[in-house]
């Protein structure tokens, strides 16, 4: 198995653990912050960064982490291999204390995902897969071995009851560029005999990724601001799990360590 995989497996479990602490602190007040572009900071995003770069110092690749130090495109660009790191996908959700939050972290090889690593703090679930490494998600729980996670884990997508066509949302983002698009799908689907019924999940985090991966929703549009933090770990599991993550606006796959951070619009499929 691939070290460096089995180092972001540690590296999100350390750090989404660390959160975890936080996060079931009834004495907490997260010591919340506000950033230049008005999104929220707490401690737990700023310890569970630490966390994570020093496990994965050791790999001696960059990192570009959305709590990390900006670092000029003149500097990314000579990157071949980088690191991708959320420390806290879904802070508004962390702060509600509604358990949708995860840590993410990605490889990047030749602006595209070579592996991905997601863990969900609060059931213990981490989903993980990668190039020559199908994706898979497991259970962890109390003390473990990565070799014991990954023998217990189950392949992805996984099997599913019968269910109707079911779309995943934003619990945060819902608007009316997805709306419009939406309709156009279920009208399309309708015209060719293949849906009667549309369910709809809202979800916060890379959350909304994972159930694509797993199978749980068929479908999960993005019309709007999304960086490249958000979306490079679940990216690598959907793709590794035999799905897609595409531009809206010309059906290719989305690319990493661009100049601008920012994602185009995207649909999980």
């Amino acid at each position: 198995m691939n070290i460096n995989l089995v180092l972001a497996i540690n590296a999100a479990i350390a750090a989404g653990r660390e959160i975890i602490s936080i996060y079931n602190d009834q004495d907490s007040d997260f010591k919340i912050e506000v950033k230049s572009d008005n999104s929220p900071l707490t401690i737990a995003d700023k310890k569970s960064h630490c966390i994570i770069e020093r496990m994965l110092s050791i790999s001696n690749l960059p990192i570009l982490s959305e709590e990390g130090k900006s670092i000029d495109y003149k500097e990314r660009k000579q990157w071949d291999k980088l690191w991708i790191v959320d420390p806290l996908d879904g802070t508004k959700e962390f702060i509600n204390r509604n358990g949708e939050f995860t840590v993410n972290i990605a490889l990047i090889e030749n602006e595209l995902p070579f592996f991905g690593v997601i863990f969900v703090p609060v059931t213990g679930e981490l989903y993980f897969g990668g190039k020559g490494f199908p994706s898979r998600k497991v259970l962890v729980e109390n003390e473990f071995s990565t070799e014991e996670l990954i023998t217990k884990a189950e392949f992805l997508p996984l099997r599913q009851p019968e269910r109707v066509f079911t779309v995943v949302v934003s619990r945060s983002h819902m608007n009316e560029k997805t709306q419009d698009y939406l309709i156009d799908i279920i009208n399309t689907r309708k015209e060719k005999s293949q849906l009667t019924k549309v369910e709809y999940i809202s979800r916060g985090s890379s959350l909304k990724i994972c159930l694509v991966a797993e199978g749980k929703a068929d479908i999960y549009p993005r019309f709007g601001p999304t960086m490249e933090w958000d979306t490079a770990a679940g990216h690598a599991i959907v793709k590794f799990a035999g799905k897609q993550v595409v531009r809206a606006d010309n059906g290719e796959e989305l690319m990493y360590n661009k100049e601008n951070l920012l994602n185009p619009f995207f649909v999980v499929k």
